[in-house]
């Protein structure tokens, strides 16, 4: 065997280093998909939009955790959320802001994290769960892009085909639907500093009643930012019969 393998690398030995790193060079396309936040990473945070959420929070992939805050607005009130997922463990923060007549009829809720028991909650997706290190779905993006092109300093643009694969179960079934064969062609732009995907930004194009909008995912403070533990004491509670009501509509 020893033998054998002295064989196989003969002809590189012979060979210029230089065509031999040209060789062994990523393509863009898999350049950008090696900076996608893994589970093998530290801490980071991350922020993300899209045409109805905006969210922020951090990961802890050792952990398999997650915190989010994102906030909605409905006849004239303001939701605030914020979760902490640990494993199969959920927590949550609430408050409402708004129209002062309004939020007085809703509880008020205090500020520690309430435990969740997910048999108790009815609606899918009501609840996040950890999904991995990329909660952005930019793995996926690119994946299925049909053109990625280095711009040069960390810069990246190409269009993904958001029909194929997972990317298709990126964006909702009507958005999907509205956007037809354009679904083929979005483009997009990305940016890595380091070895670390920064930004990501998709340009979903207007389609039958949804207007045009900006899919964006930044990823900051890779193996900085603080790691995340259940919260326990003073800092936290179970959850009052009446946050199960709301959240199950």
């Amino acid at each position: 065997m020893a033998a054998a393998l002295a064989a196989m690398a003969l002809p590189v030995t012979g060979c210029d280093p230089a065509t031999v790193a040209q060789v062994a060079e990523k393509s863009p396309k898999e350049a950008l998909l090696a900076a996608v936040p893994q589970d093998s990473a530290g801490p980071l945070r991350f922020s993300g939009k899209d045409d109805t959420n905006d969210i922020s929070g951090s990961i802890d992939p050792q952990a398999k955790a997650l915190q989010l805050a994102t906030s909605m607005k409905q006849d004239g009130i303001a939701v605030h959320m914020s979760f902490l997922i640990v494993a199969e463990q959920a927590w949550v923060k609430m408050r409402f802001t708004g129209d002062r007549r309004k939020v007085a009829l809703l509880p008020k809720y205090p500020d520690r994290w309430m435990h969740l028991n997910r048999a108790k909650l009815t609606g899918d997706g009501a609840v996040p769960t950890y999904d991995g290190a990329d909660q952005g779905n930019t793995g996926v993006l690119i994946e299925n892009a049909t053109s990625v092109e280095d711009k040069g300093d960390g810069r990246y643009a190409g269009t993904v085909d958001l029909t194929s694969g997972e990317a298709a179960k990126v964006l909702d079934a009507a958005e999907m639907t509205a956007l037809g064969a354009a679904a083929k062609q979005v483009p997009f732009t990305g940016k890595v500093i380091g070895h670390n995907l920064a930004e990501f930004t998709m340009d979903v194009p207007a389609a039958g009643k949804h207007q045009a909008f900006r899919y964006v995912v930044n990823y900051t403070d890779y193996g900085t930012a603080p790691k995340l533990t259940a919260p326990s004491g003073p800092a936290a509670q179970e959850a009052p019969a009446s946050l199960y009501q709301l959240m199950n509509g």
